[in-house]
C-alpha cells in the first residue's frame, strides 16, 4: 500500500510523516510517535480510553482515521503538563481524589473532561456526570472521577 504524507501538531510539536491511509490516529500516535499514553480499549469507539483531543474537540483516535486529521492540533495526556513540567490542575485533581484506579481509562478520562471544563468551566454535577458518560471506567465508580472533575471547576472559580 503506498504511504501518504501526514502533518500534526502534536502536543505544541509538528510531525512530519508518512502512512499508510487506512492508519488510525491511535495507531500514529502509539506506534509512529511513541506516544503511548492513549489507550486502545474496545476498539470500537464505545470505551473512551482512546480519547484525544482534535482541535480542542474530543474524538475517539481509534476510529479516526488518521489522514482525516491533516494539520490539526492533537492534544494527547502526554500534553496535558504544564509547560514547567508540573501535571495539570485536572491531573493532579484525579490523583489527590484516588480517581486513578488500574488507570486505563484515566487519559481517555482526563481529555474528556479537558474540553469539557474548556468548554464549560462551571458545570454542575449532573452536566459532568453526562458529559463522561461516553468514557468507562471500571474500577472507580465514577464517584471520585466526578469530586475530581467537581474540584477542578470549583477551583478555577474563586
Amino acid at each position: 500500500m503506498k504511504k501518504i504524507p501526514l502533518m500534526l501538531n502534536v502536543n505544541g510539536e509538528e510531525y512530519d510523516i508518512f502512512i499508510s491511509p487506512n492508519r488510525t490516529l491511535l495507531e500514529v500516535l502509539r506506534e509512529e510517535l511513541e506516544l503511548t499514553g492513549t489507550k486502545e480499549g474496545c476498539g470500537e469507539g464505545a470505551c473512551g480510553s482512546c480519547t484525544v483531543l482534535c482541535n480542542g474537540f474530543p474524538v475517539r483516535s481509534c476510529l479516526t482515521l488518521a489522514a482525516e486529521v491533516q494539520g490539526s492540533e492533537i492534544t494527547t495526556v502526554e500534553g496535558l503538563r504544564e509547560e514547567d513540567g508540573r501535571l495539570d490542575l485536572l491531573q493532579q485533581s484525579f490523583i489527590d481524589h484516588g480517581a486513578v484506579q488500574c488507570g486505563f481509562c484515566t487519559p481517555g478520562m482526563l481529555m474528556s473532561a479537558k474540553a469539557f471544563l474548556n468548554r464549560n468551566p462551571n458545570p454542575s454535577e449532573g452536566e459532568i456526570r453526562k458529559e463522561i458518560s461516553g468514557n468507562i471506567c471500571r474500577c472507580t465508580g465514577y464517584t471520585k472521577i466526578v469530586d475530581a472533575i467537581m474540584d477542578v471547576a470549583k477551583k478555577s472559580h474563586t
